[in-house]
């Protein structure tokens, strides 16, 4: 997809995203107060308008400090962060530091770990960042409605020596369901969403807008973290005319790899992949990046737009087609698989699929009551949790899914039982997806149909945990549970 460098130029600003620069340590100054090896940030989330569609009217969205995406959080490996959440929001808050290995006091669950942050109330979240990595942050308390308005944003935690590039960059997926006038539709607990695919979005974004072009130089070697905030899409993403390196996955290091010509990433909802990408071509060239929709058909996100300018960068980062030294692994004790208990989980339930048995919030129902009364539409082993919706937290979950024996290993054995695909998150733990090339370590892990798979993991961080799908609106519907360890 090239074109010439005047029609190029000729562009849109409004339509070019440029990098998200990660603020470097240098300049963490203008962004927290960094001290004594303790970084320190303030996030109120309140209600903000923003030009998200060029031509359209700015969006109503609910962010962070004003933004959307809500600001870069970036620490070092082994920094302690302290983040105090102001909740300026007409509903309660919280903020869940997703794939950050924490106290569980500081996970950010309503009516599990904390109690929910009321309008007009602070709180404060401490903990210490022990794994380096592409993090995020995002609510845990009606999640499917705060994270669809916008309420998510970046945790990065730089290893003590990150790998030399040009530009280090993120790239914020996500999509919104918009009206006519660019305007966030407010059909959140829509019965086709909770019980089929999610809440997808018609409009899907690159750094919380609507994207033509990415600006790249010739020449310049890029660290990409990628991250999916979407309520339900599952992004697919190829890479005309660039073979990327893979790097990480969910934070953790994978061997590197090149993604073969035409080979798809696939990130589900609270995924990352950390890539390095070598701007290969011409000034005045344009790439797409395309992705491909839930019927299968492949659409252009944007494109990868080479402009003329120097390339800013120390000389053992210029490109050469050299392959990226492997990232540092991070401290995450390995599971002993020769003695690990075995266990399993079914998802069951949703459109299409095949549910006899149901216990909501521990109690027996008909699958009609289930979901007319309490719109619940998948269940975990059997078993679906509402928390306490309408309000949008986890108290009532009652007895825990699976109690775990703190230092033990454990396989989840994991049966997706529907018609419909699940990214499984587990709160508080890293685990090694046994099933997959090179066994990566993991804290979300995608299920196609009918798919299943075996995580390995230490149960070495005490407390009640949450397990659930993040697709957000399976999750608010019955697909989450509590695991015990202590």
């Amino acid at each position: 997809m090239d074109v010439t460098r005047r029609t190029f130029l000729s562009a849109s600003a409004a339509a070019m995203v440029g990098s998200i620069l990660l603020p470097r340590r240098s300049t963490a100054a203008a962004h927290g107060l960094t001290a004594y090896g303790l970084t320190a940030y303030g996030l109120t989330a309140a209600p903000v308008s923003l030009p998200v569609v060029p031509g359209q009217p700015d969006t109503v969205l609910w962010g962070y400090n004003g933004g959307f995406p809500g600001p870069l959080l970036r620490v070092k490996q082994g920094e302690r962060l302290r983040a105090v959440l102001r909740n300026d929001l007409p509903q309660d808050s919280s903020l869940h530091w997703h794939g950050i290995r924490l106290p569980n006091a500081m996970d950010g669950v309503p009516g599990l770990t904390q109690p929910p942050v009321r309008p007009g109330e602070s709180f404060v979240y401490e903990f210490d960042c022990r794994d380096a990595g592409t993090y995020w942050y995002h609510p845990h308390w009606a999640s499917a409605e705060q994270i669809g308005r916008g309420l998510y944003g970046l945790l990065i935690v730089d290893e003590a020596s990150p790998p030399p590039v040009d530009r280090d960059v993120a790239w914020v997926l996500s999509d919104l369901r918009l009206d006519n006038q660019a305007q966030v539709t407010g059909d959140f607990r829509h019965p086709m969403d909770l019980s089929h695919a999610g809440r997808l979005g018609n409009t899907a974004l690159l750094n919380g807008r609507l994207a033509e072009a990415f600006a790249v130089t010739p020449g310049e070697r890029l660290r990409l973290r990628l991250l999916n905030a979407a309520n339900a899409r599952i992004f697919n993403l190829r890479f005309a005319g660039h073979v990327p390196w893979l790097m990480a996955l969910d934070g953790h290091p994978v061997a590197p790899r090149r993604l073969e010509t035409g080979e798809a990433l696939s990130l589900g909802p609270g995924m990352r992949a950390d890539l390095i990408l070598d701007a290969a071509a011409a000034a005045g060239q344009r790439h797409a990046v395309t992705d491909t929709n839930p019927r299968g058909e492949a659409y252009r996100l944007f494109d990868l737009a080479y402009q003329d300018g120097p390339v800013q960068s120390r000389p053992a980062a210029r490109w050469r087609g050299d392959p990226p030294p492997a990232l540092p692994a991070n401290p995450v004790a390995e599971p002993d698989l020769a003695r690990a208990e075995r266990l399993a989980l079914k998802l069951e339930g949703g459109a299409m699929g095949v549910l006899t048995a149901l216990q909501v919030d521990g109690r027996e129902v008909g699958l009609r009551e289930a979901f007319q009364r309490h719109r619940v539409a998948w269940a975990l082993n059997g078993q679906a949790h509402t928390g306490t919706f309408p309000g949008g937290g986890h108290a009532g979950h009652g007895a825990p899914l699976f109690s775990l024996s703190l230092g033990k290993s454990y396989i989840l054995e994991v049966f997706n039982e529907t018609a419909w695909p699940h990214p499984m998150h587990l709160h508080g733990h890293a685990f090694r997806v046994l099933d997959a090339p090179g066994r990566p370590l993991r804290d979300t892990v995608l299920l196609e149909p009918r798919g299943r798979t075996a995580l390995a993991f230490t149960a070495d961080n005490p407390g009640d945990w949450m397990l659930h799908c993040h697709i957000l609106e399976h999750q608010a519907a019955g697909m989450m549970a509590t695991v015990r360890i202590g």
